[in-house]
């Protein structure tokens, strides 16, 4: 990835729903202008969901994403239906394309997408074969909904449907910054970067790259130095930077160490704050000195990467706890997308920085973590709380 690429997880998320073969594919197809989604008369061809990352003028950089259809039957049919609803968590924006019959299906995924607050465009397909008249009437009397009608081989309703999509982007979308309260322009920012284990062997690793590039749309003067050339790195400075942002592993060492003036935070707190809720993350936090020897933490991971020694949150982090609150304590962890959805067995969530999730979808585990009454808090939120310095470090909560 290069530092002008927009990694998925910073796109808008745009997922495509419908019944089987109501044209889902030859929509994203006809959208994108590639044949990046398999098109068949056959019921069921889409499995998996399909993503596809382009630039949507006058959005930016989005992301669509194919479904398999939620109509779809069987045991093999359920598992793709399954991995459809799991899609709702991840969307922005919802395009739902209508078919002849009854309309109980799109009723009831309607309901589910309503229910995340999620913006739909209603849509039918093949404008060109048939009269949609009736159908488009249907759906607005049963739904309240404007479909769009649109052909996919001739193009038309096409611009329709990208102008419906563009008028259902969150208007503070893309007003976002990863350290925009963090700096002014002008300002000196020391970065202390984990270049352990973890860190690929000639590269840096997303946090890194997503935060050197927001301080220098910021206009900000960037320094980078591992923990070890930490001094140096300062002795080199004229004066003290104003911020210092540094792996949380670090947290205790940059801490006692750095100049008072220098205000300090961590990569992962940042994220948190860009990406989630990090107020929550605080309040969440506050569990740990609750703990005990029959608690149970669940540790959740956005990447699905092989554990490597030291690992942070599968080593590190259980270590810390354990020694604070007693070697009985159990911890469960998962990866990926894999995210328990009955969470009241936990006394307490610990979540990565999530980098490689969306906004809306990291939201989503929030929002669960709360409707259960389970606290959450992440990575470097909880490390700085084990170093005694959480309330020390700078975190905005707005």
């Amino acid at each position: 990835m290069s530092l002008n690429d927009t990694t998925a997880s910073n796109r808008l998320h745009i997922a495509i729903f419908g019944r089987r073969n109501s044209g889902k594919s030859s929509l994203i197809n006809a959208i994108t202008n590639q044949n990046i989604a398999l098109v068949s008369d056959f019921a069921g061809t889409t499995t998996d969901p399909v993503f596809k990352a382009m630039e949507l003028h006058p959005i930016g950089p989005v992301m669509f994403v194919d479904t398999a259809g939620f109509d779809d039957d069987g045991e093999l049919g359920g598992m793709r239906v399954e991995k459809t609803r799991n899609i709702i968590d991840k969307t922005d924006i919802a395009v739902m394309l209508f078919s002849e019959g009854d309309l109980s299906y799109e009723k009831e995924w309607l309901a589910a997408l309503r229910k995340k607050n999620v913006p739909i465009v209603a849509a039918v397909s093949k404008s060109d074969l048939t009269d949609t008249a009736p159908l488009l009437q249907k759906i607005h009397a049963e739904t309240n909904l404007e479909p769009i009608a649109f052909s996919s081989v001739t193009g038309d309703g096409l611009a329709e449907i990208r102008e419906a999509i563009v008028r259902c982007v969150p208007e503070d979308y893309g007003a976002l910054s990863l350290t925009g309260d963090y700096v002014n322009a002008g300002d000196v920012v020391l970065l202390i970067m984990p270049q352990d284990i973890q860190a690929p062997k000639g590269r840096l690793i997303l946090p890194q790259v997503q935060t050197i590039r927001d301080l220098l749309d910021n206009k900000c003067i960037v320094i980078s130095s591992t923990a070890d050339n930490m001094q140096d790195a300062l002795s080199s400075l004229k004066q003290p930077p104003e911020l210092i942002i540094t792996d949380s592993q670090c947290f205790g060492y940059v801490y006692e160490n750095k100049p008072s003036e220098s205000r300090l935070t961590s990569f992962s707190v940042l994220m948190a704050a860009y990406k989630s809720d990090i107020g929550a993350y605080m309040d969440g936090a506050a569990a740990i000195d609750r703990l005990t020897e029959n608690s149970r933490v669940l540790i959740a991971e956005a990447c699905t990467h092989a554990p490597l020694a030291e690992d942070i949150g599968r080593v590190k982090i259980p270590r810390a706890l354990r020694k604070k609150v007693g070697e009985g304590l159990k911890v469960d962890i998962v990866s990926g997308v894999d995210f328990p959805k009955d969470l009241t067995g936990y006394d307490l969530i610990i979540h990565c920085g999530g980098c490689m999730f969306s906004r809306k979808y990291l939201l989503s585990r929030v929002e669960a973590a709360k409707a259960q009454g389970v606290p959450i808090t992440n990575y470097g939120v909880v490390l700085a709380k084990l170093n005694g310095i959480l309330d020390k470090i700078d975190i905005k909560l707005t």
